[in-house]
């Protein structure tokens, strides 16, 4: 049973890392209401999406930025395309 919570825990700080790395959670402020669960939703989402998306050979965080700058990127990552 302490291997398994170990690997448990294992899995689950490495995502955190790549969700604070990302998306900067651990400074994130929202608190309100259910709005913390939401977002987090939200970004856990966004991150899946980047890691599926092999179009550009760069990092997750620098997927992000391509995709904010240019539509042609952000479509790509949205729809697989």
């Amino acid at each position: 049973m302490p291997q398994a919570a170990r690997d448990h825990w294992s899995i689950e700080n490495r995502l955190h890392w790549q969700l604070d790395v990302t998306f900067q959670e651990d400074q994130c402020r929202i608190r309100k209401g259910n709005a913390d669960a939401n977002f987090s939703t939200l970004r856990r989402t966004a991150l899946s999406l980047f890691k599926n998306n092999h179009s550009e050979k760069v990092g997750i965080k620098n997927k992000r930025l391509l995709a904010a700058l240019d539509d042609d990127d952000l479509q790509e990552v949205l729809c697989g395309k």
